[in-house]
C-alpha cells in the first residue's frame, strides 16, 4: 500500500465513522415527548411513530454504507480494478471504448447491489409507516427509465472527458470543464420539459381559488405564473413536496397533488412564495455557479492526479488508462468532499431562511407559513429535534423549531418593508 492507498482508506473508513457518529447522535437527541410547539397537531403516539420512523431508516441507512464500504474495498483488495480493466481492454482495441465499457460495468453492478436496498426500502419501511404508493410495475418502469437516461446523457458525458484527457495534454481539465458546465446549465432546460415529464405526469393548474389566488400573488412580486404544475407524486408516495426548476421560459413551479390535498390555499401560497423566493433570490442560479466552479476545480485537480503512477499502483493496475483514473480520483477526493458538503449545506440551509423571509414578507402570513412547516412536519414524520452535528453534516433544511422561531421573529414593520 503506498501513500495514495493509505490516504484513501482513511478517508472512506473516516467517512464511514463519521457518518455512523453523527447518526448515533441523532438517535440519541431524540426526547420522550415531541416539542411544546408541535403539541396541538402530534400528539406521543404519533410522535413515537415519527422516532420509530428516523430509528428505522438510520439503521437501514447505516447498514447500507457498511455494505457499499466493505464491496468496495473487497473489490480493491482482491484485484478487481485491475481485473475489469483487462477485461474490457480484450474488448476492444480502442481505449475511449474500453474506459466506457470500464465505468458502464462498475456502475451497473453498484445499480445492480443497490437494488435489494432499494426495493426495501420503498416495499417495507415506507409501506410500514404508510408511505409507499409505488406499485411493482412503477418501480421497474422507474428503474429501466433511469438507466436508459443515464446511457444516453452519460456516455456523450463521460465519452468527451475521457477524450480530452487523453487528447488535450495540460488543457484537457478546461475542454472537459467546459463540456460539464455546458451538460449542467442544458439540464436546466431539458429536465422541466423532457426528463422529470418521463417520471411524472404535469398537468396545468386548474381553474379554481387556488389558482387565482396564486396568479394574484405573482402579480404582486412581478413573477408571472405561467407555469405552475400539479405533479401526481401520489403514484409513488403520500409525503408532499414544492420545487421550483428550470431558467427562463423552461422555470417551473411544481406542486404535488399529495401537497394540494393536506393544505389550505392559504397554505399553499405560503410554500409557493417560498419556492419563488428562491428564484427571486437567484439561489438556484448561485448554487448552479457554485456547482460549475466546484467541477472546474475537481477536474483540474484530476488532470495532475491521472498522471501519477503510483494512484494506479495503488489499486494494482497493469495499465494505466483515463478511465480506472476518473474512479480512482473519486475515490482520492474523498476527504476534500467531506470538507466542501458541510459548506454547501450551510448555505442550502441560509437559502431556506431566506426563501422563508421572503414568503412572510410578500404574503404578510408568516403564521400562515408556520402552520404549513407544522403540517408537512406531521405527514412527513420529519425529525423534531435532529442533533447539531447532523445537521451541520446532512441537513439542507434548518430544524423546523429553527425555521417556525425566525418567522415568528417578523413584526409588522418588517411585514410592511418592501421586498
Amino acid at each position: 500500500m503506498n501513500i495514495y492507498a493509505v490516504i484513501i482508506v482513511i478517508a472512506l473508513v473516516a467517512d464511514y465513522l463519521i457518518g455512523l457518529t453523527a447518526d448515533y447522535l441523532n438517535l440519541k437527541n431524540q426526547r420522550s415527548e415531541p416539542p411544546a410547539e408541535f403539541s396541538d397537531l402530534i400528539d406521543e403516539k404519533e410522535y413515537r411513530k415519527s422516532r420509530d420512523y428516523l430509528r428505522t431508516n438510520t439503521v437501514f441507512s447505516q447498514c447500507e454504507s457498511l455494505f457499499s464500504l466493505t464491496i468496495t474495498l473487497l473489490f480493491w483488495f482482491t484485484g478487481g480494478f485491475n481485473l475489469l480493466n483487462e477485461w474490457s481492454l480484450k474488448q476492444t482495441g480502442n481505449q475511449l471504448v474500453a474506459g466506457l465499457i470500464f465505468i458502464a460495468v462498475l456502475l451497473l453492478g453498484r445499480t445492480v447491489l443497490n437494488l435489494p436496498f432499494s426495493l426495501y426500502s420503498t416495499f417495507v419501511i415506507e409501506e410500514r409507516f404508510g408511505f409507499n404508493r409505488t406499485t411493482g410495475k412503477t418501480f421497474v418502469t422507474d428503474y429501466i427509465k433511469t438507466i436508459f437516461l443515464s446511457l444516453l446523457l452519460g456516455t456523450p458525458l463521460l465519452a468527451g472527458i475521457i477524450w480530452f484527457f487523453q487528447s488535450a495534454g495540460d488543457r484537457a481539465w478546461f475542454f472537459a470543464w467546459m463540456i460539464c458546465a455546458g451538460f449542467t446549465l442544458s439540464l436546466q432546460i431539458i429536465a422541466p420539459t423532457w426528463i422529470m415529464p418521463m417520471f411524472n405526469k404535469f398537468t396545468p393548474l386548474p381553474e379554481g381559488e387556488l389558482k387565482e389566488t396564486l396568479l394574484r400573488y405573482g402579480e404582486k412580486v412581478s413573477f408571472p405564473l405561467t407555469n405552475v404544475f400539479v405533479v401526481d407524486g401520489s403514484k409513488r408516495s403520500g409525503k408532499g413536496n414544492a420545487f421550483f426548476t428550470g431558467f427562463g421560459k423552461r422555470r417551473r413551479v411544481a406542486l404535488f397533488d399529495t401537497l394540494i390535498e393536506q393544505h389550505s390555499v392559504e397554505e399553499l401560497l405560503v410554500v409557493l412564495a417560498h419556492e419563488i423566493g428562491h428564484y427571486k433570490k437567484k439561489h438556484i442560479l448561485k448554487m448552479t455557479f457554485i456547482s460549475i466552479i466546484h467541477q472546474g476545480v475537481i477536474l483540474f485537480l484530476l488532470g495532475w492526479f491521472i498522471r501519477q503512477p503510483a494512484l494506479y499502483e495503488a489499486f494494482f493496475m497493469e495499465h494505466i488508462s483515463i478511465a480506472s483514473g476518473l474512479i480512482f480520483f473519486s475515490l482520492l477526493f474523498t476527504p476534500v468532499e467531506m470538507l466542501l458538503n458541510p459548506i454547501l449545506q450551510s448555505l442550502s440551509r441560509r437559502h431556506e431562511f431566506q426563501a422563508d423571509s421572503f414568503s412572510a414578507l410578500t404574503t404578510g402570513r408568516p403564521e400562515t407559513m408556520v402552520s404549513a412547516l407544522k403540517k408537512l412536519a406531521h405527514d412527513n414524520l420529519a425529525n423534531l429535534t435532529p442533533h447539531p452535528f447532523y445537521i451541520f453534516l446532512h441537513d439542507s433544511h434548518p430544524p423546523l423549531l429553527e425555521r417556525i422561531n425566525s418567522l415568528r421573529d417578523f413584526n409588522s414593520q418588517k411585514l410592511s418593508e418592501p421586498v
